[in-house]
């Protein structure tokens, strides 16, 4: 297999460049760039460690096209130029890491070194997150036949749920990164009756609240840093609180249920 990339627009269209006569030369993405935060204390040698965030990440890629003959390579240059238009960001993905995705935009101009029929370019790009992100989600089919997973992706040879009918259940973030759902998107979908109702990561010590009813035809919906009850906001009668998720297993504990009801989690997993 060679190398080949994906690109994905927001709305969901997906080029194969390989497909359109393009063919992938090199994708390299750039290291973790940490960010250091420090404070420096009168008196004492060296610097306090307060912490480190990382940088947007660049991707260096390299392709060439070939053409028909010359008046359709400059048809293949324009749309080249309209693939990697950066009005809005896309996602792209290497053949080699089916299963991640990155969200980017081209970080500067770049040209088109024509040879006849062909034609060489260089493209940086620049993804602000600094990770990678799995193109599946917690709630799509574990299994390679769906195309959407990959090995080295975390996965364990016991394969996860991410919905649940009881009280105590376990919750797998296979990704580098602890979920936040200030930064991350994370669903939480509870549907049952319940009174006061509780969710709590043991692990993360994250505890969400709810103080109110709900019936066996009601839905309450976490929705990043939203809470909804069939759609309309409950976060007002809420702790306000957020529901976070470490890497690796997560131990959950839901309390104020009221006969049966399920629980589901919908999140991608994130990677350096």
């Amino acid at each position: 297999m060679r190398l080949n990339t994906i690109i994905t627009t927001l709305s969901g269209t997906v080029y194969d460049l390989e497909k359109l006569g393009i063919t992938t030369r090199e994708f390299n993405p750039s290291s973790p760039s940490p960010r250091h935060e420090t404070d420096q204390i009168n008196g004492l040698h060296g610097l306090v460690d307060c912490g480190t965030t990382y940088d947007a990440r660049t991707i260096k890629c390299s392709f060439y096209l070939k053409a028909a003959d010359v008046p359709d390579y400059y048809l293949m240059r324009d749309e080249v130029f309209k693939l990697f238009d950066s009005r809005q960001p896309f996602y792209i993905t290497e053949s080699y890491n089916p299963g991640k995705r990155w969200l980017v935009k081209t970080n500067a101009e770049y040209s088109i070194d024509q040879q006849w029929i062909y034609g060489m370019f260089d493209i940086d790009l620049v993804a602000f997150s600094p990770f990678a992100e799995s193109i599946g989600t917690t709630l799509d089919s574990f299994t390679f036949d769906s195309n959407l997973w990959q090995f080295s992706q975390g996965l364990t040879d016991e394969t996860p749920t991410y919905a649940h009918r009881t009280t105590s259940f376990r919750i797998f973030n296979a990704g580098d990164v602890p979920i936040n759902p200030r930064q991350f998107p994370l669903g939480i979908t509870f549907r049952g009756a319940s009174n006061n109702l509780t969710i709590s990561n043991k692990t993360t010590g994250s505890v969400w609240q709810y103080n109110g009813t709900t019936s066996s035809g009601d839905t309450i919906r976490l929705d990043g840093v939203r809470s909804t009850k069939n759609s309309n906001s409950i976060f007002g009668s809420t702790n306000r609180k957020l529901i976070s998720i470490n890497t690796g297993w997560n131990d959950f504990q839901i309390e104020g249920t009221s006969g049966s009801f399920e629980i589901s989690f919908d999140f991608r997993f994130y990677y350096l």
